[in-house]
């Protein structure tokens, strides 16, 4: 699992028919001092939008399984949206 920023949508002209029904997110990664440390594109499965602070699993098996399908190009979805972040007994503000 991650911790990222949503930086914005995703689009493609040409689209895989297994994510017609979701969209793409661009997703700046944090580390556990929320600095940025990359970025990710990954499937919204909790309709998150830009600025929101979002948990994102990141491991193609699982994010398949999550999104209900056997084989497809899936590496990364949004699980949730991030409510409060605490590191080490503090709670860290949101970016």
């Amino acid at each position: 699992m991650k911790v990222g920023t949503v930086a914005g949508t995703v689009i493609s002209t040409i689209n895989i028919p297994l994510l017609d029904e979701h969209r793409l997110l661009l997703c700046d990664l944090q580390d556990v001092d929320g600095n940025a440390s990359g970025y990710t594109i990954a499937v919204d499965v909790v309709d998150a939008g830009v600025g929101d602070t979002v948990l994102i699993l990141d491991e193609g098996s699982s994010a398949r399984q999550i999104l209900g399908l056997d084989h497809g190009a899936i590496r990364a979805v949004v699980v949730g949206i991030v409510d409060e972040l605490v590191v080490d007994g503090h709670s860290r503000p949101l970016t």
